[in-house]
């Protein structure tokens, strides 16, 4: 079955949960004519994620400042997820979108507004 986004194509108006359940079912999709390069990524993305001298929350928080400069709206929604489920506080994840702001300009202002939409999204859902 083709992917089929149920978003409205406008950044600002997307529910960041729906936003990674569409992109997931898309992934499903690249993963049963792929397989192998998805398992390459997932192997590639866990090894990156491990603890190490940077904490896993550490590596998000840096994935998350990477996402906003490189404006991947589906990459906001996973890593606000990921963050909210290590416990990171707001103001940890303000600290950090000052970090991206900063390398990114204003484009990044506008992803980070965008970031906080999705990470507020999903803490309020853990509650």
């Amino acid at each position: 079955m083709p992917y089929q986004s149920t978003t409205q194509g406008d950044t600002m108006a997307n529910n960041y949960q729906q936003v990674t359940r569409d992109i997931s079912a898309a992934l499903a999709e690249i993963r049963k004519e792929v397989p192998d390069v998805l398992k390459g990524f997932n192997g590639m993305a866990q090894a990156a994620s491990r603890e190490g001298v940077l904490s896993h929350k550490n590596k998000e928080l840096i994935a998350m400042a990477i996402a906003i400069t490189a404006r991947c709206e589906g990459c906001l929604g996973y890593h606000a997820q990921t963050l909210v489920k290590l416990g990171v506080t707001r103001q940890e994840f303000m600290e950090m979108l000052g970090v991206a702001v900063y390398m990114g300009g204003g484009p990044s202002l506008m992803t980070a507004a965008e970031a906080l939409m999705a990470f507020e999204e999903f803490a309020e859902t853990k509650k």
